[in-house]
């Protein structure tokens, strides 16, 4: 059951993508998490970060998927740090509205059952991009380059921490490759 994110004080945080790696706050306590009803993909065209409005890479966004899982990272939030921390997440992940806040159930590797505010892909949103071809992801995230960087850093980064970690994603490690691999035909810029 999902709930739309109030004034309470959020405690936790779902970290699936670049969260992992950088959240960009220390939290007080990390823990191993799983989400039950949606897929880690990458569906979110990047405009901002990994792109440009002109030439749009793509991130990972939470899509909601009643069979599927995401492996991820629940991140504490220090009580005295809740504002600014809560200020800069949604700096960081609302900034074209392609996400929305919702505060989903997570269970933790060691069993707690927490909630947790999560940024949920808006499939409604004109960023959209769920049930792209493979072949197209690639293409897309081999070229693109935002404000944050080259794309192809957010997927690695993501895929070798998720490794790190014990939680290495099949599905992204197989995209990293082939990214990868077309990164090594491409002409330097």
């Amino acid at each position: 059951m999902m709930e739309k994110t109030t004034t309470h004080k959020i405690e936790w945080v779902f970290g699936y993508g670049s969260l992992i790696w950088d959240p960009g706050f220390t939290p007080t306590e990390t823990a191993p998490a799983h989400l039950a009803g949606f897929a880690r993909s990458f569906c979110l065209r990047s405009i901002e970060h990994r792109g440009t409005y002109e030439t749009p890479g793509l991130v990972l966004g939470l899509d909601e998927d009643p069979m599927a899982a995401c492996r991820g990272v629940a991140l504490r939030i220090a009580p005295q740090d809740h504002d600014q921390v809560l200020a800069y997440l949604r700096a960081r992940e609302l900034v074209t509205e392609a996400y929305r806040e919702e505060i989903l159930p997570l269970t933790l590797e060691d069993g707690r059952q927490v909630m947790a505010l999560a940024y949920v892909m808006r499939r409604d949103h004109w960023q959209y991009a769920g049930g792209m071809p493979d072949e197209e992801q690639i293409r897309i995230i081999a070229q693109a380059h935002g404000g944050r960087g080259p794309n192809a850093d957010y997927l690695h980064n993501t895929a070798s921490h998720l490794a790190q970690i014990g939680m290495a994603d099949d599905d992204l490690d197989r995209l990293s490759q082939a990214v990868r691999a077309l990164q090594d035909t491409l002409p330097e810029t």
